[in-house]
């Protein structure tokens, strides 16, 4: 069945405001109605920019998966709070900042810009830059001692939001191979052979160990 699209982006803006506006679980409710009221403004306002209608049914599939990706992003939030809390207070300053390059299989701008939005929301890590060219995110994180670490929660994003924007890839697909090369290295300056073959470069002038 299909419905009028005005309302439905009202809704994915008032989720997307969530993200912005980084909404912890005491403002989810009164974050998402402002929101929603905005969403629904601005959708209604520029409504004859999209199609008039859309089908109900997507929809519907995609709402499970955005309560998951809100659900995992809270809790990356929490998790990231408390773990840059104690790399600020433990003695020695247990870090290993650089800069890791994430391919994706996203490739609309909405399902990119909510990626690159949550990864910078996310205390500890940061979106530096998106490469048009190799479809691809290079995010500075507080410590890349473990690159699986830094890239876990956002291949899990990745996965919601695939079905969120209705992508061409689905949840599980391989990701896309990337050569690691001079935009990284310049990007962070010194990186040894191990560090480029993972996708990752240092920016502490060497490794500072806990």
């Amino acid at each position: 069945m299909n419905v009028r699209k005005w309302p439905v982006v009202g809704v994915v803006l008032a989720v997307l405001w969530l993200f912005v506006r980084g909404a912890t679980a005491e403002t989810l409710v009164g974050e998402f109605l402002i929101g929603l009221a905005v969403g629904l403004g601005v959708a209604f306002t520029f409504r004859q920019f999209y199609t008039e209608r859309t089908a109900l049914g997507r929809n519907v599939r995609a709402v499970p998966y955005a309560a998951l990706y809100l659900g995992v992003f809270l809790k990356e939030l929490l998790t990231a709070n408390v773990d840059v809390a104690y790399r600020v207070l433990a003695p020695g300053m247990p870090i290993r900042p650089g800069v890791v390059v994430v391919p994706l299989r996203v490739q609309t701008d909405a399902a990119i810009t909510t990626i690159a939005n949550s990864i910078s929301l996310t205390p500890g890590t940061l979106t530096m830059d998106y490469d048009e060219e190799t479809n691809a995110l290079y995010v500075h994180s507080i410590d890349t001692s473990d690159r699986d670490a830094v890239v876990e929660p956002i291949r899990t994003w990745e996965d919601y939001a695939l079905v969120i924007f209705d992508e061409e890839h689905k949840p599980g697909d391989p990701v896309p191979e990337m050569p690691v090369h001079g935009r990284s290295e310049e990007a962070a300056g010194e990186a040894d052979d191990d560090d480029a073959r993972r996708g990752v470069t240092r920016n502490d002038g060497g490794e500072r160990d806990a």
